[in-house]
């Protein structure tokens, strides 16, 4: 496996270089790469970070968004065709920067509700937006890994088996699901189910502990989790997803009003120490 760490805890945007020594600290901790939030996708800034990052040795996936004026389930046409014109944008960053994969829950819209569930023309039009942009990201050699999250966060996909059956809808090789371990503590009956639902598309897998501080720290069965991705030869990405409180736009989106580790730089050691313990054979 491959042991990554998420830049959110620190930043937003890691295209100013303040942030390279983070990075580079990242990777004398024994990181083999990061996770670079793609908000505003500008392709020729991440070509620049991508031959920073390969300076450093650093290998990288990202992560986005979808928001409410560019929403895939969207009923307003226009404004699906916005988010995939988005998407596809944010596909070209990774392209230009050396980033492999897309993650997160761009599926539609993060945080917008209704008031309901899912209808069948919202699955329908979030596949029929997200297909396009799967196979603009097969042509440029970009996968995606959506990202089912609790029902507090988004309405459409929550679990793992949600996600597993919108990515083959999707149908688009390179197009699968990413697992993360907060969610899953919320929404999941079994981890062990959930995890073999997804053991023929899981693409990524984010290391969060139930209160996204440093996991090992907290109450999330860590056991079973590495049980499961081991049961289905899962070998790819391990990547730690953790908050704070620097950045007010994320503690907004996340709910993180208190700070649940010592620092940045603790929580990204430890995380590291106990991701390798827990995933060695």
């Amino acid at each position: 496996m491959k042991f990554s760490m998420n830049m959110l805890l620190w930043t937003d945007s890691v295209l100013d270089d303040k942030y390279l020594p983070v990075m580079e600290r990242l990777k004398k901790m024994g990181y083999d790469g990061v996770e670079v939030p793609i908000f505003d996708p500008q392709p020729d800034k991440y070509a620049a970070l991508g031959k920073k990052l390969d300076s450093l040795g650093l290998e990288r996936t990202a992560v986005t968004v979808s928001g409410k004026d560019n929403n895939p389930i969207s009923p307003d046409a226009r404004n699906r065709k916005r988010s995939v014109e988005n998407l596809k944008r944010a596909i070209e960053c990774c392209q230009a920067g050396g980033m492999e994969l897309l993650v997160g829950p761009y599926y539609a819209a993060l945080g917008e509700f209704t008031g309901q569930g899912p209808t069948k023309d919202e699955w329908n039009w979030g596949v029929d937006s997200l297909r396009p942009v799967a196979e603009y990201g097969r042509k440029l050699g970009v996968g995606l890994a959506l990202e089912p999250l609790n029902r507090f966060e988004i309405y459409f996909l929550n679990t793992a088996e949600d996600g597993d059956r919108f990515a083959r809808e999707i149908g688009i090789p390179g197009c699968g699901t990413l697992y993360d371990t907060f969610h899953a503590n919320i929404e999941e009956k079994s981890i062990a189910k959930a995890v073999q639902a997804i053991a023929g598309s899981v693409k990524h897998v984010h290391i969060s502990e139930n209160d996204r501080s440093t996991p090992g720290s907290g109450s999330v069965d860590w056991t079973e989790t590495f049980r499961a991705l081991k049961a289905i030869g899962y070998d790819g990405w391990l990547t730690i997803e953790a908050f704070g409180t620097s950045m007010p736009t994320l503690v907004a989106a996340t709910k993180i009003w208190r700070r649940m580790y010592q620092d940045e730089e603790q929580l990204a050691r430890d995380g590291l120490a106990f991701m390798k313990k827990m995933a060695a054979p």
